[in-house]
């Protein structure tokens, strides 16, 4: 099944120029659950016990007492017929504000209601973009970039109605650099398209997240995924952009060069900005070589704390392993079912050796040596490419598997990422809170850079399961802030994660953030309500 669903993710991205990457998605999702929730029903086991009663012994957490998951609701601008008028006449059958067709461009891969824009509209050039800005600029009415909707903290949610810029006709590779390690892209295009376009030359680019995110929505969130370990984050791969500025300016933020001291660094001010400071048209990014050897292995453990102590002692040591992820016993649990596979249901780490063949032989000996040492089964290796890519479709897809546990449920995504040396610790006690609740809740984590993911299962018209989901992510979150670490490793704050910046880097930083926001986009038409909060209460 795993092999269809990465066949279903393929044939669905050759035929992406059609239709669109949101229908695209939902028939992958909808035809994975189908095929492997037919007669499941599990019995989501409650605790019995009150939630937390106990003193946290440990990373002392706070308890508000009451967690609002009311979602935020601000007042709509009204679109003026007139901006509508102009934007049909030069658009065509590139503009779009039916209400069947504009809805899922309010809707992302987070369990939060869709509120869609009002119009909709699908450029071709930075030219055309910043003809899109300017009308909206002109009439003070809410622009929403759109990639391909897998974001997951309500990032293109029109809280405020207005336009939605799709990239969807912008998806092109523009240049291909070799000699200089470095190509040019459209927004639309998603890492997927751009590997199988780099394919040819021998290269890849190592930014992963969830199939389907488009190189534009992985500037707005800086996001990462399985392959950050060993390459960095999206802020270490992108060497500059081209972005429209809410007045409709178009700006180049750097040169080609691979290190300038030219000025303020634009480029990284509008990586993770999540479009609320300017619309990016062309990201200029890194690529590398793809690797002379790859070897696939998995080690079981008996806890998650043994498991991530390989993770933490594996980076201290400076080993250049190519990934290393985590599944807890839970997440495999789905993952069985999902794939029909027979993993151990224990937590596991998967890695990924690459390089040249000694030093792929050398990463083996040492993580064999670190994992045996935390209590670790021998590595288990893939035996040929099949097995070993679908290994690694087992893992991408983890999130699309995790509902099978407690079918009829959707699922709450959330991220933390902490310094190294307080990721054990930190997953350990997140799965202690999670042990008491009565909602599921699988972790899986990108454990070489302290980052992981917890998978909150509940039914989003339950006032108990949101109060709940929303009491666990708070304590994830404030744990993690508490430990050095920050309430987002990769998903980005988008509406979902706004309370917490405050608490995590200041009222003044998050102010200085206000200033800069008001002196680039003095009328908020860029993404509003995303990023800053509305104020700086810190109570979670």
């Amino acid at each position: 099944l795993i092999s269809f669903q990465a066949n279903m993710w393929k044939t669905l991205t050759s035929i992406q120029r059609t239709i669109s990457r949101q229908h695209a998605r939902s028939i992958f999702i909808s035809t994975s659950l189908a095929a492997t929730a037919a007669g499941l029903a599990i019995t989501n086991k409650q605790a019995g016990k009150d939630v937390y009663a106990e003193e946290d012994k440990k990373t002392r957490v706070s308890e508000p007492g009451h967690y609002d998951v009311a979602f935020p609701t601000y007042e709509k601008i009204a679109v003026p017929e007139e901006l509508k008028k102009e934007l049909e006449k030069k658009f065509g059958d590139r503009y779009m504000n039916d209400e069947a067709s504009v809805e899922m461009y309010g809707k992302d891969q987070s369990f939060n209601r869709a509120i869609p824009p009002d119009v909709v509209v699908f450029p071709e050039s930075t030219e055309e973009v910043s003809e899109i800005v300017k009308l909206c600029s002109q009439y003070k009415v809410p622009i929403v970039p759109f990639g391909s909707g897998t974001s997951l903290e309500g990032h293109i949610t029109a809280i405020r109605g207005g336009v939605s810029i799709s990239f969807q006709r912008m998806n092109s590779v523009i240049e291909v650099h070799k000699e200089d390690l470095d190509c040019v892209v459209q927004p639309g295009i998603t890492y997927d398209e751009l590997n199988m376009a780099l394919d040819e030359f021998g290269f890849f680019f190592p930014m992963d997240p969830g199939p389907g995110a488009s190189i534009g929505g992985m500037v707005g969130t800086s996001c990462s995924g399985t392959n950050a370990v060993r390459y960095g984050t999206m802020k270490n791969n992108v060497v500059n952009l081209t972005v429209v500025l809410p007045n409709g300016n178009i700006v180049k933020t750097a040169q080609r060069a691979r290190k300038s001291s030219a000025g303020y660094d634009l480029t990284h001010l509008f990586i993770g900005a999540e479009g609320t400071l300017g619309v990016v048209t062309e990201i200029t990014v890194k690529i590398t070589r793809k690797p002379e050897v790859r070897a696939i292995a998995v080690s079981e453990f008996q806890s998650v704390h043994d498991a991530a102590e390989v993770a933490i002692t594996a980076i201290q040591k400076g080993i250049g392993i190519g990934k290393m992820e985590l599944l807890d016993e839970v997440m495999l649990h789905a993952v069985n079912l999902n794939s029909g596979r027979n993993y151990a249901e224990t937590p596991t780490l998967f890695f990924e050796f690459s390089g040249t063949a000694s030093q792929v032989e050398d990463q083996k000996r040492q993580i064999a040596e670190i994992s045996r040492k935390n209590g670790g089964t021998d590595l288990k290796f893939a035996v040929d490419p099949a097995e070993r890519d679908e290994l690694w479709m087992a893992r991408k897809t983890a999130l699309w598997a995790a509902p099978i546990l407690v079918p009829g449920t959707e699922v709450k995504i959330t991220d933390v990422c902490v310094p190294i040396s307080r990721l054990a610790d930190c997953i350990q006690e997140t799965k202690e809170d999670i042990s008491t609740s009565f909602l599921k809740a699988p972790i899986v984590g990108h454990v070489g850079d302290g980052n992981f993911h917890c998978f909150i299962l509940l039914d989003p018209s339950s006032q108990k399961d949101l109060e709940e989901a929303a009491r666990l992510d708070h304590r994830m979150v404030e744990r993690a802030i508490k430990m050095g670490g920050t309430c987002t490793g990769e998903h980005g704050i988008g509406l979902g994660k706004r309370k917490y910046l405050v608490k995590e880097l200041g009222a003044e930083a998050v102010d200085l953030m206000r200033v800069i926001k008001a002196a680039i986009d003095p009328d908020n038409i860029m993404n509003p309500g995303k990023v800053i909060p509305d104020d700086n209460r810190t109570d979670g």
